[in-house]
């Protein structure tokens, strides 16, 4: 039998004009980081922006946002708070600091019910904090949200760059529409693997270097929009969204 939350799941995202998940092959990327600094550079930008956390292995956009005492509210759903500007959802809000012992189906249920109860309003973009990886997660995700677009995040690593590939061979393979690949934390010691995505056939977007001041921005995020990684994400952005 279909089930009844999966149909209401379309008119919950029907007022978003852009879905974009921010997705990589493995963990230790700086997806979480680039997926909740794109919702502030968004908003900042005049867009109206939401993040919806659905990375249930390791959720961190709390943090990176410095969210506390806020949560969403029940009418006939649930509507997110706005934190900074952004209209926000974490599996936090339920689950707090606890680990999170999901697996298989549990998930793909907890998947849905987020889905069918989030109330967003008329959004520009909503930016999805993907789990890591190449498993069920992610294929529950382009079953249920039907318009997402994806945005790969990987580091200047043979090791990344061979997880982007199947990334990429797995999301081309269900037509998937891939707005192309990141490339963070770039450092002096290490090479870019531009030309590499690009023999792939993925259109890359850029580097951001490594930058120290981050870690003193997390939970702040007005210093986190100063650091030279928000500046170079923004730049990076106002190119692969053809924002004016």
């Amino acid at each position: 039998m279909l089930d009844p939350r999966i149909s209401v799941i379309g008119e919950r995202l029907g007022r978003i004009s852009k879905i974009i998940a921010v997705s990589s092959g493995k963990g230790g990327v700086g997806k979480s980081l680039i997926a909740a600094t794109t919702a502030l550079i968004l908003s900042k930008k005049g867009l109206q922006a939401g993040l919806l956390d659905l990375d249930f292995t390791n959720p961190s956009s709390n943090m990176i946002l410095g969210v506390s005492n806020v949560y969403p509210i029940e009418e006939k759903g649930m509507i997110p708070p706005k934190i900074h500007g952004v209209e926000y959802l974490s599996i936090t809000f339920f689950a707090g600091d606890e680990a999170i012992p999901l697996r298989g189906e549990d998930v793909t249920n907890v998947f849905i019910e987020m889905l069918a109860l989030t109330k967003w309003s008329d959004l520009n973009y909503l930016i999805v904090d993907t789990p890591p990886g190449l498993g069920d997660v992610l294929l529950d995700l382009l079953k249920l949200i039907r318009r997402l677009m994806f945005l790969v995040v990987m580091t200047p690593s043979r090791l990344s760059l061979g997880t982007v590939r199947k990334l990429l061979a797995l999301l081309w393979g269900v037509k998937a529409p891939v707005i192309g690949v990141i490339e963070n934390m770039l450092t002096e010691a290490s090479a870019s693997l531009r030309d590499e995505v690009e023999r792939l056939g993925a259109r890359f977007l850029g580097s951001i270097p490594f930058d120290p001041e981050v870690e003193r921005g997390l939970g702040n995020p007005k210093k986190l929009l100063e650091t030279k990684f928000a500046k170079r994400l923004s730049s990076i952005l106002d190119q692969a969204l053809e924002i004016t």
